[in-house]
């Protein structure tokens, strides 16, 4: 009812509650070179409605009807994207259809350019994909993304219908409470034990000739890399969006684990040379390292 009769060209818009459209009609008049794109609110359309005017050898005229929808999304639900892989679906745009009303042929001249504006948060991890309502279920076939970024994406069909942008991100592991659980005692427990050895250590002093350099450091090493692994955990949902955060807190780790190794390392030379001083009935002060050198290690 909207499309009339014209020699060069008409427009007509509307604006309710659930819907936007917009018609554009050309006649065999028309003194464009090619129409305007078509806007509503979320989404926009660009069409060769002219060549396609040209086609119709008769009445040399054509309309194109291009409508968006605020709410269809609640009724062809993205979850009607049938893919292989089990994946999170999510609707990224209001749903749009574009129709050729009373033109003869509807043949297009040239793929069809839909601008589609993000309505949510864009995962740059996750798929896009420009699909068309197909009797029960939405498809990709001929249609494919152009260009996108964090705010809109480009879709390019060679059809018009009822249009979407559905994008796929890898669902998350289930959290097992169980684990978390067992994860969480066992770190504790581990800390408990870390803290009474470096106390033992850093206390108790059986001879001045034993140098517990080595040891406090082990305990101060593995204390401190689970601690901070039970506080990454505690904390995940926090730090995961802060990359830089992240980076510093996987090289702190990094360290801590490795200066622990070292120090097994520096422990067990100096227990070499305690026996080999024990063998040779020597003064052990003399053979040993100064604790200042093994820090510095």
């Amino acid at each position: 009812m909207l499309v009339k009769q014209t020699n060069t060209s008409e427009y007509v818009s509307f604006t309710l509650d659930t819907v936007e459209g917009q018609v554009f009609m050309v006649g065999p008049q028309v003194t464009l070179d090619k129409i305007p794109r078509l806007d509503t609110t979320n989404s926009s359309v660009d069409i060769d409605l002219i060549g396609i005017a040209k086609n119709n050898n008769e009445t040399r005229s054509a309309a194109v009807a291009f409508m968006s929808y605020n709410t269809m999304e609640n009724l062809l639900k993205p979850d009607f994207f049938n893919t292989s892989n089990d994946t999170i679906k999510t609707m990224m745009s209001t749903v749009i259809s574009a129709t050729l009303p009373k033109t003869t042929n509807t043949k297009l001249t040239k793929p069809v350019n839909f601008t589609l504006k993000h309505i949510r948060e864009f995962d740059p991890n996750g798929s896009l994909f420009c699909v068309y309502w197909n009797i029960s279920e939405w498809i990709v076939d001929g249609c494919s993304v152009l260009k996108t970024n964090s705010s809109y994406t480009v879709c390019s069909c060679d059809h018009l219908s009822t249009f979407a942008l559905i994008m796929q991100t890898i669902r998350p592991p289930e959290s097992d409470s169980l684990m978390e659980l067992l994860n969480l005692v066992c770190v504790i427990v581990g800390l408990v034990f870390f803290s009474l050895a470096l106390l033992t250590f850093a206390l108790c002093q059986w001879s001045p000739g034993v140098n517990n350099v080595a040891r406090i450091n082990i305990c101060i090493s593995l204390l401190l890399a689970h601690l901070l692994f039970l506080l990454t955990q505690r904390f995940l949902s926090l730090i995961q969006p802060l990359q830089v955060l992240c980076a510093v807190i996987s090289g702190l780790l990094h360290f801590l684990f490795l200066s622990g190794f070292v120090w097994m390392f520096i422990e067990s030379v100096l227990l070499f040379i305690c026996v080999k001083n024990l063998s040779q009935i020597r003064s052990i002060n003399r053979a040993v390292l100064s604790s200042g050198f093994l820090c510095v290690m």
